[in-house]
């Protein structure tokens, strides 16, 4: 037997995180432990080596290590005097101990001589910002991807907390497009926009046959179905398919038949062991869940890689799963989450804006431009799912000739896919049906319609993006309720297999009202984080422009929600949660609005939900700063405050969340009978298959044991204090905007 003798690893300082903010006036901190146990002690000392000289160590410059604790990390302090300049120095601060490599951490300056700089709000969101980028947190993985949420044991939208979202990635972007404004530092910001790039916008080699799409045969049609048995879904040549009016146009603009948009799921620890193109290691992982209509829940779901070799799953790999057809060829496909591609057109507008007002729009200006690309190929968002004709009521109506299978709104998503092998020779391209309130985005619209350096080249995209912005805040005027909150959406296709709607009613530009649109379990309207998400961008839009008919549907929302929000004098508070819906509105009359007095909503339950209190908060402040309202003020300051109060940890902020519904981890997944296949790890798919037997992973997770006593009766439901990547930064943005907005 062979024997290989390796050197051990040189002995090292650690120092996390390696990059720090400082408001000046103030201090941050950073941690410095050893790599390995030391024969005796060690002294680590730490001094600025070079930079601006109003950054120093205040405490730790010199720290004594010892065999026993030499793991144990010990702080350093770094403080940033107050001076009169306008600008954020940076330093770097090098720790050292003989015979040990070296650490360097670079720290930038929080200038508070600037308008708002001087402010309590910025120095929070300057602890929060060093909180998620400290290593020792977990929130990126080791390529430097956003996690949906620190914690791994995590079933909602995504089925595992260390999978990511292109929602994660705008939320990235947004993070650092506020440190860019604290600072002055634009790099992180474009940095943040190559890693999305790179690892969630699928590259050529990831979409390779896109050169084979004919626009004028999109997509072969498959109905949706309420009903998971109805699953796998036949392929149905003899429904008419409309034209795809905007494919040539993006290829002339971009010289590509690629698309530029985010995959809305990545798997980016590889714990599922797909890969790409089913190698099996190549991390993070293009993958998807949902596929089989609205009452598949997330416990319901067969994950499934994006590019199917079918060295996975059944003969097929997972294909048969979900559409019927007489044979199936390898390929690869895409889904979009229009509302995070949107966002991230919208905070491009604001770097944009903070950089030009610091002298630096050069600085962002290439990631601008992609911003805009993104924006073009966004447009997909507005099309009916097969281009058909707005107000399709049966699978025989009118294919679209143009723009006429426009909703103009952002619609769930879109996607495309094609052949693996380039001799095959074919590509699909679908938009979607169903329009929900809580995607829409009228700011981002307005931007790409409205700001030279975010107009998108297709020769139609500008005329399409001012038609948008305007039926967006058409839309939510029909689906706002007595009360104020907006209601669901509409669908193009009743039931997603262009079914007849009840003739009872109501229609928005052909479309029929649907009080649930895309998913019903659980129903997708009742969750209120929907209500300050979209809200969040009317307030932006408002603020940004004082657009007249943001404003009328703002003051009757901001009026509904803070008369049901409570905020303690000792900070705690709540804010709704659960809605319930009733009636229905009025058939939209764009030259007579209807006062929807049939359409209402009740609130079942309320909430402390840190992320979605963040983005209410920041509903309340825009529209605040606009219109000189003291109560939405007031509330957002007050569940900012209490918030930091009472919800701050090592990480950020958090609130116990009880999930009972992990009870449906043993819910049963359909498998259609006869269907056999395997998982990567050779977990079984077949018609006994449950959630947890086709992710047997989660048994070695370390929060396992609470859910498995829950599981088997002889534990409560187990509680969590999650971190999820967008809540901690929706967090951190409140308090930077209410620093900038009220200095």
């Amino acid at each position: 037997m062979g024997i290989t003798v390796t050197a051990d690893s040189a002995a090292a300082v650690l120092a996390t995180p390696s990059t720090i903010a400082v408001p000046e006036g103030g201090t941050a901190d950073f941690s410095v432990k050893l790599s390995k146990a030391p024969t005796s002690n060690v002294t680590v000392t730490t001094a600025r080596t070079s930079g601006d000289t109003d950054l120093t160590v205040s405490l730790g410059a010199s720290l004594t290590f010892t065999t026993a604790n030499w793991n144990t990390a010990q702080t350093v302090r770094i403080a940033a005097a107050e001076d009169t300049d306008q600008t954020s120095g940076s330093a770097e601060f090098t720790s050292t101990a003989s015979g040990h490599t070296s650490a360097k951490v670079t720290a930038t300056e929080v200038d508070n001589d600037v308008t708002g700089g001087d402010n309590e709000y910025i120095k929070r969101f300057t602890a929060m910002y060093n909180k998620l980028k400290d290593p020792a947190n977990g929130y990126f993985s080791p390529e430097g991807v956003p996690y949906h949420s620190v914690e791994t044991f995590m079933v909602e939208a995504p089925d595992h907390g260390h999978e990511t979202t292109s929602e994660a990635y705008s939320y990235y972007l947004w993070l650092e497009a506020a440190y860019g404004k604290v600072t002055g530092d634009w790099t992180r910001f474009n940095a943040a926009w190559a890693s999305m790039e790179k690892y969630i916008i699928p590259a050529t080699a990831d979409q390779p046959t896109n050169s084979f799409y004919n626009p004028s045969k999109p997509a072969t049609y498959a109905g949706e179905w309420d009903d998971i048995k109805q699953y796998p879904s036949k392929l149905d040549n003899g429904v008419s398919v409309g034209v795809d009016p905007i494919a040539n146009e993006l290829k002339t603009a971009y010289g590509t038949s690629d698309v530029y948009g985010m995959h809305w799921l990545l798997d980016v620890d590889n714990t599922y062991g797909f890969g790409r193109c089913g190698d099996g290691t190549t991390r993070p992982a293009y993958i998807n869940t949902y596929q089989r209509g609205p009452e598949e829940s997330v416990f319901e779901t067969i994950p499934q890689p994006s590019c199917d070799t079918f060295k996975h799953g059944g003969p097929n790999g997972f294909l048969d799963l979900f559409t019927g057809d007489s044979s199936y060829a390898k390929q690869w496909k895409y889904t979009n989450a229009p509302d995070a591609d949107a966002r991230a057109v919208q905070v491009a507008y604001w770097a944009h804006t903070w950089a030009t007002e610091q002298n630096k729009a050069s600085q962002v200006s290439a990631t601008v431009a992609k911003a805009a690309k993104m924006g073009d190929y966004l447009r997909y968002a507005m099309y009916d799912k097969y281009f058909k004709k707005q107000g399709c009521t049966s699978t025989g109506c009118a294919a679209g000739t143009g723009k006429d299978s426009a909703s103009y709104l952002l619609s769930w998503y879109y996607a495309w896919g094609g052949a693996n092998d380039s001799s095959a020779g074919w590509a699909w391209r679908i938009g979607s049906s169903h329009n929900h309130s809580g995607y829409q985005n009228p700011m981002a619209a307005w931007a790409l319609s409205s700001v030279d350096v975010l107009k998108p080249k297709g020769t139609t995209a500008v005329a399409d993006w001012t038609t948008s912005a305007k039926r967006q805040l058409e839309f939510y005027r029909w689906l706002q309720s007595s009360e104020g909150a907006i209601a669901g959406g509409a669908t193009n296709s009743w039931q997603g297999h262009y079914a007849a709607p009840p003739s009872t009613l109501p229609t928005f530009y052909g479309m029929a009202y649907d009080w649930q649109p895309v998913y019903h379990d659980p129903p997708s309207n009742q969750w209120f984080g929907f209500q300050a998400w979209t809200m969040e961008r009317v307030a932006e839009l408002y603020y940004a422009t004082g657009n007249a008919d943001a404003k009328l549907i703002l003051d009757k929302w901001v009026k509904w929600a803070t008369d049901n929000t409570t905020v303690n004098t000792d900070g705690t508070y709540q804010i709704p949660s659960t809605l319930v819906w009733t009636g229905q509105p009025d058939t939209w009359n764009a030259n007579n609005p209807g006062g929807n007095s049939e359409l209402h909503v009740s609130i079942r339950d309320y909430t402390t939900d840190v992320g979605v209190a963040g983005s209410y908060a920041k509903v309340l402040m825009y529209y605040a700063a606009k219109s000189g309202n003291a109560t939405a003020k007031n509330v957002a300051k007050g569940l900012l405050d209490g918030m930091w109060k009472n919800n701050q940890d090592a990480k950020g902020v958090s609130v116990p969340e009880t999930k009972a519904d992990y009870r449906r981890l043993n819910d049963p997944v359909y498998v259609p009978a006869g269907w056999s296949g395997k998982m990567p790890n050779g977990d079984v798919i077949n018609s006994s298959s449950t959630f947890l037997s086709i992710r047997s992973f989660y048994k070695n997770d370390p929060d396992w044991p609470k859910v498995d006593a829950f599981l088997k009766g002889t534990g409560p439901a187990p509680s969590f204090n999650y971190h999820r990547f967008w809540a901690q930064v929706d967090v951190a943005v409140a308090l930077a905007e209410y620093g900038r907005l009220f200095p």
